[in-house]
């Protein structure tokens, strides 16, 4: 008998498995994938880290998460800086002085505001109803139509009237000169790779990959005395209310022989007629050195196409509208049921994580797991 059975070998199922066998538990964790470390996943190609499940940039303000993850990997000092491309046109990301210049001229903080809400106000927005209004409202018509618009459609493969503001609420808009994407206290990879990381996080842990949690799963609940499930909620009820919705991501990885494909690790493409949405070149996640210092002679990218999730597809980002959140709910009502399964992560929640916030989950899912046990 397991006192843990661990469905998911990512980021949350790693930090239960390694807090939970810290406190004495016997646990097991099983992935249906070959590997672990779920999306975070990296694999040595030519000498670099690939991000195989697309782009993942380590940051968060969240101190105890920061001294959380340096336990298992030491960091870089990466800093996200994309760049959008829009049919030959390159602006810096986040929206900052260097994107108002390019775009409009303008080289004041004073100037920039002025053109945003005269744009704004000449389209009447008030309140935004939408991710477009919304957009707009941030940042203007221009930008709005050359840098936001073409990108989310292809992203969502919806129109960015029929989509709800919130989704670009947390987009970052600066009136300074300041190319840093996400501004957070702490930020960077992992050296090495995140594949290394969770593999030191569930050092000594009893781990299989390749195990099909529903291939066996009355075999595999009967040797546990609890569940931590961090897959696809509606897939856990065998989609009885139907399935949730994801938006998916394919990937094209090439291999160059040439030291420098693009210049920078993510550029963003704008417009609707380039068909991937963004190119990772994933060597200058790590500055294009390998762990000893020496440059790598080639490169790895990867271009990334959106598209609509089916089942058997990879699901990537929850489509949290009025519908998915209703059917979200009623699945949820049937998780608190199961008195014998916890459901967390990004899939179990039906919830967009970052990096940090799965980690800060699975932290309090722990120690909500020992209030219980004194109880």
């Amino acid at each position: 008998m397991y006192d843990y059975l661990i469905v998911g070998a990512g980021l949350y199922g790693a930090v239960c498995a390694r807090e939970l066998t810290d406190a004495g538990k016997k646990v097991l964790v099983i992935d249906k994938r070959q590997h672990i470390a779920g999306n975070v996943y990296t694999e040595k190609i030519e000498g670099i880290n690939v991000h195989i499940y697309g782009a993942h940039i380590f940051h968060t303000n969240n101190k105890d998460v920061w001294s959380y993850v340096q336990r298992f990997a030491e960091f870089n000092r990466f800093t996200n800086s994309p760049i959008a491309n829009y049919k030959g046109e390159l602006y810096s990301l986040p929206f900052n002085m260097y994107t108002f210049n390019r775009m409009w001229g303008i080289v004041t903080p004073e100037e920039a505001a002025y053109k945003i809400e005269e744009q704004k106000r000449a389209v009447g927005i008030t309140k935004p109803k939408n991710l477009e209004e919304q957009a707009i409202s941030l940042v203007g018509t221009d930008i709005y139509e050359k840098l936001i618009k073409g990108y989310t459609e292809k992203q969502w493969g919806r129109e960015c009237k029929e989509l709800p503001a919130f989704i670009i609420k947390r987009l970052p808009v600066r009136l300074t000169y300041d190319n840093n994407y996400f501004n957070a206290l702490y930020q960077g990879i992992p050296i090495g790779g995140y594949t290394k990381m969770v593999e030191n996080m569930l050092s000594g842990i009893e781990v299989r990959t390749g195990v099909d949690f529903f291939d066996n799963k009355d075999d595999l609940t009967e040797q546990a005395q609890k569940i931590i499930y961090t897959g696809p909620i509606d897939a856990y009820f065998n989609y009885c209310f139907g399935n949730l919705e994801y938006r998916s991501v394919r990937f094209e990885n090439e291999t160059w022989d040439t030291p420098n494909f693009q210049g920078n690790a993510v550029i963003n493409y704008t417009d609707i007629d380039t068909p991937w949405t963004r190119i990772i070149e994933h060597k200058w996640f790590e500055f294009g050195k390998d762990e000893e210092g020496h440059n790598l002679p080639k490169t790895v990218i990867s271009r990334e196409y959106s598209s609509e999730w089916k089942l058997g597809d990879e699901p990537y980002y929850p489509v949290n509208d009025e519908k998915n959140s209703r059917l979200y709910e009623s699945y949820r009502e049937l998780a608190d049921m199961e008195g014998k399964v916890v459901f967390g992560g990004r899939l179990g929640e039906y919830k967009y994580y970052d990096m940090d916030q799965v980690i800060d989950a699975a932290l309090d899912m722990v120690d909500s797991e020992r209030i219980k046990e004194k109880q």
